[in-house]
């Protein structure tokens, strides 16, 4: 073999290891998930998403990186998460709260943007329909209309005589009003009367239970909201300090001391958008990915909190209740 013939298969053959790695490397996709919450308060629950990715078969740090933005209760603080990520270049959202989406849709109409959760996206104007959401977004809804009549049936079932219910919203959050009129339609078949009562921030909360005993309500509901959840320890000792029974969409509020929950796995929504996120990775486009909803609500009752407040509830709920905490 001639010595330059020999020089180019030594140099070809070197190269093969460094082409083969650079097939076999693959691309570290970049996620920026945005929580209204704060780390401490909400991470239990959004570490759903990083736990969906690995059981889809990632691994984070080798296949994806999350980018984790927490607005602690402070809602004008999206906007800013929004842009900085974006400029970062990102290559999905992720929004653990309705109140991320309109500034992110704002800031962006390429980057995807997988809704982990949300309030009524059609009527709100996020997507133009459930099934064909269109443009850059996709993900799950929740069924407030499915459950809000629900809830009020159980209070209505535990709380004798019960004729007023206090409502705590944050309008803070743009989904509120959908909520709001979702509860007052049914209490209003059941013949009561809903009392709204403000609370955007903690001094908000801690003021609603004195608006709660001036109206005389009988009970109160608290609205899905990430700055009420991150103050979901003080609702439930001030429910049971006022001998308000409570009602909740999420579990976490009954494990802090809440009386009872009956709506959906909200860890459930995150780990789910995980599959949306995988379809989008492999080259699907979000607005033909249709928004999911979920078939399933879970009752959960706090039995401690029953007694404390002198509640008699019956046996049957006890029997259906997907967790009953002691």
């Amino acid at each position: 073999m001639r010595r330059r013939e020999f020089i180019s298969l030594l140099g070809g053959a070197a190269a093969w290891p460094l082409v083969a790695h650079g097939q076999q490397r693959a691309k570290v996709w970049r996620i920026g998930l945005i929580s209204g919450g704060s780390r401490a308060s909400t991470f239990d629950v959004v570490a759903a998403f990083p736990q969906g990715m690995r059981d889809l078969g990632y691994v984070e740090g080798n296949d994806f990186i999350m980018e984790w933005r927490f607005a602690e209760g402070n809602y004008e603080r999206i906007p800013g998460f929004a842009a900085e990520l974006v400029q970062s270049s990102i290559d999905v959202f992720v929004l653990a709260t309705g109140a991320a989406i309109r500034p992110v849709q704002q800031a962006t109409s390429i980057i995807p943007i997988v809704m982990g959760y949300s309030t009524d996206p059609v009527g709100n104007g996020f997507v133009a329909s459930l099934a064909r959401p269109g443009g850059n977004t996709t993900g799950l809804a929740s069924s407030g209309d499915d459950t809000s009549p629900k809830q009020v049936e159980l209070l209505t079932t535990i709380v004798p005589n019960l004729s007023r219910i206090g409502f705590l919203v944050n309008s803070g959050n743009p989904n509120s009003s959908t909520v709001l009129t979702s509860v007052q339609a049914a209490a209003r078949l059941a013949g009561l009367v809903v009392v709204p009562v403000e609370g955007r921030n903690r001094v908000e909360i801690e003021g609603s239970f004195a608006r709660f005993s001036d109206q005389q309500v009988g009970a109160i509901m608290v609205g899905a909201d990430a700055t009420l959840l991150l103050q979901r320890r003080r609702i439930a000792e001030l429910a049971l300090q006022n001998r308000l029974p409570s009602m909740f969409v999420n579990r976490e509020y009954v494990e802090a001391g809440g009386l009872m929950s009956y709506g959906e796995n909200i860890k459930e929504f995150f780990r789910r958008a995980a599959t949306f996120v995988d379809k989008i990775f492999k080259g699907a486009k979000p607005g033909d990915l249709p928004i999911e909803q979920p078939t399933k609500f879970n009752l959960t009752i706090n039995r401690k909190t029953a007694d404390a407040l002198g509640l008699t509830i019956p046996p049957q709920l006890y029997i259906f209740a997907d967790e009953v905490i002691e």
